[in-house]
């Protein structure tokens, strides 16, 4: 009986510690058919709901056609209107190119992620490519290269297409890498841009789409957010993929298939339920150093060196990540891969190792352990360490049982020899034994 009541006291107090996490990992139960939010620095998920299910991604595929571009163009490269450009569905949402008009790159992709100009979109698609078709294979060829494994693309602009779908890891997968783009980035963050004059059109300013950077006074703003990408057809439903920095930590976020016609609030729930899940991400996580830089951290022994017999080895950089805001970095797991010992020479600021960093299943990064410093090599060692290793290697092994053996086979074809020649011997003692006996035979005969 004691022993049951002490299960039960100890289960109790387990509850009670776990309680205030499971409160405040509380589902947010975002209103979106999918959704994920997670850290682009170490891949870490922190909220998911159908992430891999697949669903129409409208104008949030612009995302991956100013990947493309940033990655095949320079900026000042410039491009012309076409009619075939401006070939697309009534009612589609277009930036104000007119056909003839130049512009540059680089309003070229303010028109495509801002007003999400869809003739931006195909001429940006021809610049690269030579042709939309073409184009469009590379997408599916990028999207296969970021492990994209529910994406097909059919277009570059995200008009409704039955063969043009993705899922909401998958447009993480796009969004991050398009983020580390300097020039995506500062894009997707800019509310309002002024156009350069072109061969048709003076100055004008472009507008973005995404209601969390637009206008500080609307309720729904949220001043930590850096933007990214819309996306609203009927099929598609209203989409939004964004990105949110606080406190040295991203996360994005990406919202598939929320009601277009809910106005609850007087905007759109695909921005006012991505503001709550940031705020729901940031009160439950936080970015938190797990590892100094320049951190001395192990010894390990040093050969062929009359400096010194041990070596420091340091953290090459340091580990920032968004964590549970409560994590204890005692309660890291810290997994090293480092030799038992170096032979010097060695360089200061060499690889000697490396440690990864852990919680639970989930991994933060890894980090490369260096040396210290610089530590010579004495000749005297490194010539007696060779002598001994041959002494102690398989040549030497080998060198002696072939010597050993034929040795044996020496001495074995000498003993054959020295019998083959006693035999000989006594082969002739007889003979001339046998003649002796015989002659002595014929003289008797003659007497």
């Amino acid at each position: 009986m004691k022993n049951l009541f002490r299960r039960l006291a100890a289960f109790c107090l387990c509850l009670c510690t776990l309680l205030p996490f499971a409160a405040a990992l509380d589902d947010p139960n975002i209103r979106a058919k999918s959704s994920i939010l997670a850290d682009p620095e170490t891949g870490q998920v922190f909220y998911e709901r159908a992430a891999d299910e697949r669903a129409f991604p409208a104008s949030t595929t612009k995302i991956m056609t100013a990947l493309l571009v940033l990655k095949y163009c320079e900026l000042d490269e410039t491009e012309t209107c076409l009619e075939e450009d401006m070939d697309l569905e009534p009612g589609s949402t277009l930036a104000g190119i007119k056909v003839g008009e130049t512009l540059t790159i680089h309003d070229l992709l303010y028109c495509l992620l801002l007003p999400s100009g869809n003739e931006a979109a195909n001429m940006l698609a021809r610049h690269v490519a030579g042709s939309v078709d073409n184009f469009v294979w590379m997408m599916n060829q990028e999207a296969i290269v970021l492990g994209c494994t529910g994406t097909h693309f059919a277009n570059p602009h995200g008009l409704h297409d039955e063969n043009h779908y993705t899922t909401a890891r998958d447009l993480y997968r796009i969004a991050s890498e398009a983020m580390k783009d300097e020039t995506f980035a500062e894009v997707v963050r800019t509310a309002i841009k002024t156009l350069q004059e072109t061969n048709m059109q003076k100055e004008r300013q472009v507008l973005s789409t995404n209601q969390l950077i637009l206008r500080r006074a609307d309720p729904w703003y949220y001043k930590d957010c850096k933007g990214i990408k819309t996306g609203t057809t009927t099929p598609a439903g209203a989409c939004l993929v964004s990105a949110a920095e606080k406190n040295g930590g991203m996360l994005i976020s990406v919202l598939l298939g929320c009601d277009k016609d809910d106005y609850t609030g007087g905007v759109r729930p695909n921005f006012t339920e991505t503001k709550r899940l940031f705020e729901w991400g940031f009160s439950n996580f936080a970015s938190q150093t797990l590892m100094e830089p320049d951190k001395t951290i192990a010894t390990v022994d040093v050969a062929l060196s009359t400096e010194t017999d041990k070596l420091s080895v340091k953290t090459a950089e340091g580990l920032t990540a968004v964590v549970p805001i409560d994590l204890d970095v005692d309660d890291l797991t810290f997994t090293y891969d480092l030799p038992e010992s170096v032979r010097a020479p060695i360089s200061a600021n060499e690889k000697i190792g490396s440690v990864i960093i852990s919680y639970g299943n989930t991994v933060y990064g890894e980090i490369d352990l260096i040396a210290l410093n610089s530590i010579s090599m004495s000749n005297v060692l490194y010539y007696k360490d060779k002598l001994d290793n041959f002494f102690q290697s398989t040549l030497f092994r080998v060198t002696v049982f072939v010597l050993i053996v034929f040795f044996a086979f020496c001495v074995v074809l000498r003993m054959m020899f020295t019998r083959r020649r006693a035999a000989r011997r006594r082969a002739m003692m007889r003979n001339r034994s046998s003649r002796s006996d015989r002659h002595a035979d014929d003289e008797d005969y003659w007497r």
